[in-house]
């Protein structure tokens, strides 16, 4: 009889052990996460565009930051949750990153230079560059860094044999209406991807509050500043929040609710 119970405990010891580690195979591959980093995305604010406009503005105007500031925090938080969600490996490190015109592209940019400094092989396709000075000097830092930028999209075949995932850095909270020419086909591959899609703050071709369940399906997002309305819609795997520079007064004027960031880190890993 003693016997017998000792089988049984230990076979439902190993099944509750299975349960365990199946529950937590998604964070498996993450280094340094903790269950305080953790953080329910039901305690948090989503911002419609209207207000993430606003934030956007009251950062720029009343509280005296640039757009290179924003630009370069966002860009890092990015660059650290993408090498945490998929770290470096021996072999290819290699990786796209889709950039548009506006500052969301810009962020694609600063993410890039820093995943070459994390020691990632960063591959840029840029096809409308605006003649901005500041969008300028991005694409020259990372020229000077020997990142190579595309003339053309590989095809989605192409992309998953040679990229370990895509950042899709081509439009943000601003974006309305159609998706024009070239990003209508860019968007149309992307979709047919295999290797796993990162999206940077909004995933392209989204409504920023509605979002869009016949677009792009990234299995990793980052939020920037706060979640936008359309994060309720994403089923993707790892979602991070990242921007590590809103004032305690913004904060409160908008009440977002937002999560301490363990200690020094720019980004923290989301839950529902």
């Amino acid at each position: 009889m003693q016997t017998g119970l000792n089988y049984f405990i230990v076979v439902f010891s190993s099944v509750l052990m299975f349960i365990l580690l199946r529950s937590l195979e998604k964070y498996a591959r993450i280094p340094f996460i903790s269950t305080r980093n953790l953080i329910s995305l039901r305690s948090m604010k989503y911002l419609n565009q209207t207000e993430a406009q606003n934030i956007d503005q009251e950062l720029f105007n009343e509280y005296a930051f640039s757009v290179d500031q924003l630009m370069e925090l966002a860009g890092l938080s990015v660059a650290v949750a993408l090498a945490k969600t998929y770290p470096k490996q021996e072999g290819s490190d290699k990786i796209l990153v889709c950039s548009g015109p506006g500052n969301n592209g810009g962020d694609g940019l600063v993410a890039a230079r820093h995943l070459k400094l994390f020691g990632y092989e960063p591959v840029i396709f840029y096809p409308k560059r605006p003649n901005k000075p500041l969008m300028n000097n991005l694409v020259t830092q990372c020229q000077k860094m020997n990142i190579t930028f595309l003339s053309a999209l590989p095809s989605s075949t192409d992309i998953d044999s040679q990229y370990k995932f895509i950042v899709d850095a081509i439009f943000g909270f601003s974006f309305k209406g159609d998706v024009r020419a070239p990003f209508d086909q860019v968007l149309k591959t992307l979709k047919e991807v295999k290797v796993p899609l990162c999206a940077v703050d909004v995933p392209s071709g989204w409504d920023v509050e509605k979002g869009n369940p016949e677009g792009l399906q990234p299995d990793f997002l980052i939020s920037l500043t706060a979640p936008k309305l359309c994060a309720k819609h994403f089923k993707g795997s790892y979602h991070y929040l990242g921007g590590r520079f809103v004032p305690e007064t913004l904060l409160e004027k908008y009440q977002l609710s937002l999560p301490e960031y363990p200690g020094t880190e720019p980004c923290v890993l989301l839950e529902e």
